[in-house]
Parts: structure tokens; C-alpha cells; sequence
């Protein structure tokens, strides 16, 4: 029996800023900012949300279904940390504005950046299970980090560069053609710790270098866990290529050149080699987004379908990490025809098209995105306050977010 991801697509905003007019207009270090690895992140815009972010991701993939396909999907699982109730799930949104049959499994996993794992090993062992044969599961993680103004000014911190806002969306089944899961091959790892966190809704607050180490502890002790469970194990052999939780690529570097010392002695020239071809093709997207949070992993492991080279199959090893914490390592094997799968949705042509801000006008989503703070009531979206990103969706039959009224959310296809 099998089960895996059976399709997948990204929907990673209309906006994008390069984080190299970020780095100067906020004075930072040069060297440290170098270090982060990144590229560009989307900004997200007054009419996009986690909502509309994560039915535009779905749509393609449920655009190429057929009725009777679309009607065998049992599950809607939402992922993501930036919930928009505390009682009403994104679920049931997304499921609406999909159009999916009513006979359906609604619900939201919030656990930091470990959540999209999560949604999707909770899809596989309902595959695995059998208790509903040739039934599908949607799994959708989507987030959005809005930057405001805050009193007595914002703190310009290396955070920001690293900030992302973007969907991905799986289809997960017994005939994993992009991504087919090994079976019981996990090793988990989690522990309570306060590295990082959301206190309040609309901001997170936490240690940065408490981070840095609970993140590389993790890395470390649930790869152990995974060669406890599977037999002849090598962290080098193994895998072909590797996917981990990407907050920035800087981090993503560091942990792979700790195992690497750890697990195989190795010396520097020879992990800055392993790490350009087995961990350098995840970070293609993921460098460009930023941190997706519940997402993030699983943009790694697109990226890696896409940039890899999958002539035979290869297995991929998948590091996720969630603050908080828990944690895992598993892996899967992708081959020729998983990338066939995934290059319709042209992944890196979608991140082209995003429209390029300059640096006023980042700023100026900030005021407006002061005003859609956790609990608004009402709120009226104008399309004509950032009309260039507009343009991006206008026309392409794309999800935006309108309104709220009397706190339920609306949505329009333009």
C-alpha cells in the first residue's frame, strides 16, 4: 500500500520585495545579512489573506479533477498559525470557495511551522488506514505575515527580510506520483521550550538564538530517532537530496554543516560541496518567499521536485521543525514522473510574475495592514490602494479577499 502526495502547487502572492533594498534601508550589517541567504519575500497585499492564498494554491489542482475525482475527497485540513477565529476553522472557507462536496472532514492544525507536517502525515495514515479506500485528503498550509506600525516605531531586526506569505496545497492519496512517503520511516522529536511564539495574534515575540539552538537540537535528535526506526541508515547515502524547514537558508546551512560534522566527521570544503547538490535546490523557492511558517518545508520540497535531478528515482530526506517545539524527520522518493506532475504549475513562473515594490510602497501596506488586526469586524478592501499588484490577478480568475462584515469573511474571483 502507498500513500503520498499525488499533486501539489504553491500560491505565493502578487507582491514581492528584494531584500537587498530592505538590508540598506534599514542599515543592517552587510555580513550578517549575506548570511541569511535570502533573495526576495512576498508582501502580502490588503486583498490576499490565508484564505484566498490557500484556494488559489488548491484551485489548479482541483481544476485538473474530474467531478468523480473531486467528489472522493474526505478531508480539508487547514495548517497555519495565522487563524483568522478561535473557534472557525480556514477549512470551511477554502472548502466553499473550492466548491467540494459536503460530505467532508473540516478542520485547522495550528502547531507553529510544524503544521503543514502534520496536516500531511495525518492525510497519509487516513490513506494508509483504509478506512475509506480510494478517498482523498486536501491538505492546505497557508500563512500571512503582515508588518505594521507599531507604537514607538517598528524594531528593524534581521526578522524582517525573512518574513514571508504564501500557500501550498497537497492532494494526497494512494497514488503518490510526486511525492511517494516511506512508510514508517519517521523520527520524531518535540519538547516544550519558548524559542518562539505568538502571545498575542498579530505578533510573535521570542529568542532568536534559543531558536537557532532548539532548531539544530531537533535537526539532530530526530534524524537520530528516524535511524533507530529504519534499518541501515547514513545521513550522507541515504538521500539523495534533502528539504528542511527554512525560516531563512543561512539556518538551513548551518544545521546540514552540523550533521555533517556530526554524523559523517566531514570537513569544510567537503560540506559546502555536499550542500550545494543535495540541500542548495530546496532553498530556489524558499529564498525567495521567505518563511512561510507551516508551509516552508513543503516549498523546500517543491523546489527540490523541480531543481533536482530525478533521472532514476531518489529519495529525499524532509527535516521539519516547529517552534515550541516538535519536530521530525521522514522521507520520501520522487522520480521523473513527479517532476512531469509538478512542472505544469510552473512554480518559478508564478514567483516571476509577482509585481516588484519599491521600497515606499512596502511601507505603505503597513498602515493598511494595521487595520486587519485578529478580530476585525468590518473591513472594505479598495483594489485601487496598491492597482499595479491588482493587475497581477485581475483577470487570471484568482481568489481576493473583499470585505468583512460583521466578522465573516468575503471573498471575490477577479
Amino acid at each position: 500500500m502507498q500513500a503520498g502526495i499525488e499533486a501539489m502547487n504553491i500560491y505565493c502572492g502578487s507582491a514581492a520585495l528584494d531584500v537587498n533594498l530592505l538590508a540598506k534601508a534599514r542599515n543592517l550589517d552587510n555580513d550578517r545579512f549575506q548570511n541569511l541567504l535570502m533573495k526576495e519575500k512576498t508582501v502580502p497585499m490588503p486583498f490576499e489573506d490565508p484564505i484566498s492564498n490557500g484556494v488559489n494554491a488548491a484551485k489548479p489542482l482541483l481544476d485538473r479533477l474530474t467531478e468523480e475525482e473531486r467528489s472522493r475527497i474526505d478531508m480539508v485540513i487547514s495548517c497555519t498559525e495565522s487563524g483568522i477565529d478561535f473557534g472557525k476553522s480556514m477549512s470551511t472557507y477554502i472548502h466553499h470557495y473550492l466548491g467540494l462536496n459536503r460530505n467532508c472532514r473540516l478542520f485547522e492544525l495550528k502547531n507553529a511551522c510544524y503544521s503543514g507536517t502534520a496536516g500531511l502525515q495525518m492525510a497519509v495514515n487516513f490513506i494508509l488506514s483504509q478506512a475509506a479506500p480510494g478517498r482523498k485528503a486536501l491538505v492546505v498550509c497557508t500563512d500571512v505575515m503582515r508588518t505594521s506600525v507599531v507604537e514607538g516605531g517598528m524594531d528593524y531586526s534581521f526578522a524582517e527580510p525573512s518574513t514571508g506569505s504564501g500557500a501550498v496545497a497537497l492532494l494526497v492519496g494512494d497514488n503518490p506520483v510526486v511525492f511517494q512517503v516511506d512508510r514508517g520511516a519517521n523520527g520524531y522529536y518535540g519538547y516544550e521550550v519558548m524559542d518562539t511564539c505568538r502571545p498575542v495574534p498579530d505578533s510573535e515575540a521570542g529568542d532568536a538564538d534559543l531558536s537557532l539552538l532548539s532548531y539544530l537540537d531537533c535537526c539532530e535528535n530526530a534524524f537520530r530517532e528516524y535511524e533507530k526506526r529504519v534499518a541501515d541508515v547514513d545521513y550522507e547515502s541515504t538521500f539523495h537530496y534533502l528539504a528542511f524547514h527554512t525560516p531563512f537558508g543561512g539556518m538551513v546551512k548551518g544545521a546540514h554543516r552540523t550533521n555533517m560534522r556530526k554524523f559523517k566527521k566531514a570537513k569544510p570544503d567537503y560540506i559546502e560541496a555536499d550542500f550545494q547538490k543535495r540541500v542548495a535546490p530546496s532553498l530556489e523557492y524558499c529564498q525567495r518567499v521567505g518563511n512561510i511558517m507551516g508551509g516552508t518545508v513543503l516549498l523546500a520540497l517543491a523546489s527540490t521536485i523541480d531543481n533536482g535531478n530525478f533521472e532514476t528515482p531518489k529519495r529525499v530526506g524532509v527535516f521539519s521543525y516547529g517552534s515550541g517545539c516538535c519536530s521530525e524527520f521522514f522521507s520520501g522518493v520522487v522520480t521523473a514522473q513527479s517532476q512531469e506532475k509538478l512542472r505544469p504549475f510552473n512554480l518559478a513562473q508564478h514567483l516571476n510574475d509577482r509585481r516588484m515594490l519599491d521600497m515606499e510602497t512596502y511601507e505603505n501596506t503597513f498602515k493598511v495592514n494595521s487595520q486587519l488586526k485578529f478580530g476585525t469586524r468590518n473591513f472594505k478592501v479598495d483594489y485601487s490602494w496598491f492597482p499595479d499588484a491588482f493587475q497581477h490577478v485581475q483577470g487570471k480568475n484568482r481568489l481576493v479577499f473583499s470585505e468583512i462584515k460583521d466578522f465573516h469573511r468575503r471573498y471575490e474571483w477577479v
